[in-house]
């Protein structure tokens, strides 16, 4: 019976954690002292105790005690981020022969701004673009790239910033110099579910040619992004993370022409892509068009890497 009470006890006090639930220092340390002292009494004491320490690991540690995270606070209270460092991502997709690009817009006012997040004490760079990603688009997969590094002593004005945004955001958060690292990502824009996060009341496409002003520096971030993609265009799989699985050439053509802001002669165009080998030729046709109903195509994926580790695709 000894054993089935204690038992009841570990449990019941694992379950309080892992509901996120608040607990002061003094039960912390209670819980902690109360499970190591009662592990022998358990067949399975290493499974146990190695159940604590994964929920330790997923605790903040300051001056030695550890301390759960309060929710609902403004940003920049949370010491389980990384301090003062953030990622900003340019998430482009293509519609409609437009390059679109993904944006929020804060609660309660007019600004809009790229998507981003903090970066978590325990996850790499990637690992958190992955994630903020995921949160934004609802994608797992995503084509993912790291293109510049924004440190500037004075990247932007602060307090013109502290002004808009002190409702949501810590007021002492923009007195601290602010470093971020840009990633570009290519996504299906049919497979993207955009999800605000909890200071935005919208996530929405804009059309790359009508992007309004945005917070911070992220005009300048877009603008690298965007010269970044153009100078990878012919030796990255553009194609196979911004076009549907099954596409038309004029369809490929337009992508090509929106990343590159100019025009790209048609028929050189295909005559290139069809003697790279890249696309197979379905027995299909686009049905829905004005005009001649235009064949589909899809990408040979084995070729087209194989295209690109050789020297790339240029079109003009």
């Amino acid at each position: 019976m000894v054993e089935f009470r204690y038992g009841q006890f570990l449990n019941y006090n694992l379950a309080f954690w892992r509901k996120g639930c608040i607990m002061s220092v003094k039960n912390i340390l209670s819980f902690f002292n109360q499970c190591i002292s009662l592990s022998h009494y358990f067949v399975q004491k290493a499974l146990i105790l190695g159940e604590i320490c994964t929920l330790a690991n997923q605790m903040v540690f300051t001056s030695g005690i550890m301390l759960k995270v309060e929710k609902n606070k403004k940003v920049g209270d949370n010491i389980e981020l990384v301090p003062q460092l953030t990622l900003d991502c340019v998430i482009f997709g293509f519609h409609e022969a437009s390059l679109k690009v993904l944006l929020l817009k804060w609660k309660d006012t007019d600004y809009f701004s790229l998507p981003g997040g903090a970066v978590k004490q325990i996850e790499s760079l990637d690992d958190a673009a992955i994630r903020i990603l995921k949160e934004r688009t609802g994608l797992d997969r995503i084509f993912l790239r790291q293109f510049h590094t924004f440190g500037k002593v004075e990247r932007y004005d602060r307090e013109e910033i502290k002004q808009k945004l002190s409702h949501l955001v810590n007021p002492d958060l923009w007195y601290k110099r602010p470093i971020s690292v840009g990633y570009y990502a290519l996504v299906d824009y049919e497979e993207v579910f955009p999800n605000p996060d909890s200071l935005s009341e919208s996530c929405a496409w804009w059309d790359l040619n009508e992007i309004p002003e945005l917070l911070f520096d992220h005009n300048e971030i877009l603008e690298k992004a965007l010269h970044a993609l153009r100078l990878e265009l012919s030796f990255q799989p553009v194609g196979l993370n911004l076009l549907p699985e099954k596409f038309t050439m004029p369809d490929m053509m337009r992508m090509y022409e929106a990343i590159l802001g100019k025009k790209i002669d048609p028929r050189n165009f295909q005559k290139k892509i069809l003697k790279s080998g890249i696309v197979i030729k379905l027995d299909e046709v686009k049905k829905g068009v004005a005009h001649k109903s235009p064949f589909l195509y899809k990408f040979d994926e084995i070729k087209y890497a194989e295209v690109l580790k050789e020297g790339g695709l240029f079109f003009i």
